[in-house]
């Protein structure tokens, strides 16, 4: 039994909506709920990783030695340091291809700057977990929310039809409560859009970054060789 138009509250209006629009508010509830987890775990992720790409790019830039840094890192990297994970990877596959007898030092850059593509998409994947659902929360709420109005507002004229006169106050509640699944589904669409934008804004920063990171370590590394060769030239 709906409440008079003077008894209304929010509490009431969903108790007494049927019981589809009670799922539809249901579902979006629980979509703004992991939305909002995500929202806070990606935002953690994100400024941590871009603190440890900070103080890694510091100690890289500052002249420090590249077979010293490669050794701290391989006593265990945190989950989040983005950057040092694709030096690793860059300078290990480095180190590899320099014990090939005979390999030419064109050849081991091209192998280090394939290892660095193969490690860099490797972390905008992780740095892009949980976008799409984010994504997907932004667009389709708003429209489950809406169906739920529609399915709502439907089940109100139908009421009315089966009394003698409408009044506000028997009209009132029924279009209240559909709306009420509208303003749960924008709710949920929002925050999900807003946080989607800019983590993807931040996720294309770090990428580009990592891109820029890799071709600065294949400049040392390419002059590394260079003055290796150069040592063996005048040596012999």
């Amino acid at each position: 039994m709906h409440n008079t138009f003077e008894q209304m509250t929010v509490w009431g209006l969903i108790t007494d909506a049927s019981l589809l629009v009670q799922a539809v508010m249901l579902i979006l509830l629980l979509a703004s709920l992991l939305s909002w987890y995500l929202i806070i775990q990606r935002s953690a992720v994100l400024r941590r990783n871009e603190r440890l790409m900070k103080d890694f790019q510091l100690r890289f830039r500052s002249g420090h030695d590249l077979a010293q840094l490669y050794r701290e890192g391989s006593d265990g990297l945190d989950d989040d340091a983005g950057l040092q994970r694709i030096f690793q990877a860059g300078y290990h596959e480095f180190v590899q291809l320099k014990r090939e007898p005979g390999i030419a030092g064109e050849l081991v850059i091209d192998g280090v700057e394939r290892s660095l593509l193969v490690a860099i998409s490797e972390q905008e994947e992780c740095l892009e977990k949980g976008l799409p659902f984010l994504a997907t929360v932004g667009s389709v709420s708003p429209y489950i929310g809406l169906f739920g109005t529609v399915w709502g507002i439907m089940n109100s004229f139908i009421g009315l039809s089966q009394v003698q006169q409408a009044t506000l106050s028997t009209v009132a509640p029924g279009i209240a409560e559909a709306l009420i699944a509208t303003a749960i589904g924008l709710f949920a669409a929002i925050p999900a859009v807003i946080a989607y934008n800019r983590f993807s804004a931040r996720v294309a920063t770090l990428t580009t970054r990592y891109y820029g990171f890799g071709n600065e370590l294949q400049a040392r590394l390419h002059r590394k060789l260079h003055a290796a060769s150069s040592h063996v030239s005048a040596v012999a």
